[in-house]
């Protein structure tokens, strides 16, 4: 057993959410560490050392051939076969926003029939056509295999993107994907608990209000909403009155995620 496991995350040219990030691993109970791309591209043998990565949020090379795409680019023609190698060991990698942006146009995700390395599906501008941020409602599905939602039912986080929208003219693929429960949570009404494609419960127009993705194994997932900001019961916009009400949780539901994960690696 794995006491503090070591994750690491990928920072640099544009992203913005190490410091969130790390604190979330390192409350979970992992050994978080920091390293610009540059250097992983140096080394990268480092991701040997390791039991899960991390993509995280922001504006990656300034979004400025679509959001994700560029770093996707160096990744795949650096690192590709030490990021396979490091997928078939057994390991985790989480993206969130703009990471997930990043594994999505890498192929990771929906990573059907062990494919990481072509994209199949796309994550478009959201369909108001303008960046979004406030928070939104997620319903997990529990019969995604997905490491890092186990046992997660319902849980607000918050947005904030300009490309958000999950969309494919391949209705086929969609279907899989429902079939293989790649589909690990959804936008839903926040009064019904209802998968929605209504703004703004929905707040991009993603296709069966899909806001997260997994792979078959369950251990690669991707999602819109950030679960790095929410560690802590302040948070939430509404905690005085989540107080007043005595419903304040202990902690941030979004450090749920990542125990999820420390707990996988640690058994």
């Amino acid at each position: 057993m794995v006491s503090k496991p070591p994750v690491l995350i990928i920072t640099g040219y544009g992203v913005n959410c190490e410091a969130e990030s790390k604190v979330a691993w390192e409350m979970a109970g992992a050994d978080a560490r920091l390293i610009h791309l540059h250097d992983l591209l140096a080394k990268p043998t480092l991701l040997k050392e390791l039991k899960a990565l991390m993509f995280i949020g922001g504006f990656s090379f300034g979004d400025h051939m679509g959001s994700g795409h560029v770093l996707a680019l160096r990744i795949r023609h650096r690192l590709r076969d030490e990021l396979h190698s490091f997928i078939e060991a057994g390991n985790l990698i989480l993206g969130v926003c703009n990471g997930f942006q990043v594994m999505v146009k890498l192929g990771l995700l929906p990573g059907l029939d062990h494919d990481y390395f072509n994209q199949k599906i796309a994550l478009m501008q959201n369909d108001g056509g303008a960046f979004q941020n406030f928070w939104v409602d997620l319903r997990f599905e529990a019969a995604s295999p997905c490491m890092f939602t186990r046992g997660l039912e319902r849980m607000p986080l918050p947005i904030r993107h300009g490309e958000g929208k999950i969309f494919t003219t391949d209705h086929d693929l969609l279907d899989t994907l429902e079939r293989a429960h790649c589909v690990a949570c959804r936008y839903v009404d926040s009064q019904t608990g209802v998968p929605t494609m209504r703004f703004p419960d929905n707040p991009n127009g993603s296709l069966n209000a899909i806001a997260g993705l997994c792979d078959p194994t369950g251990r690669i997932f991707g999602l819109m909403p950030h679960p790095e900001a929410y560690l802590f019961p302040e948070n939430h916009p509404q905690w005085p009155y989540q107080k007043i009400q005595g419903t304040l949780p202990k902690e941030g539901l979004g450090l749920k995620l990542f125990r999820n994960a420390v707990q996988y690696m640690q058994h």
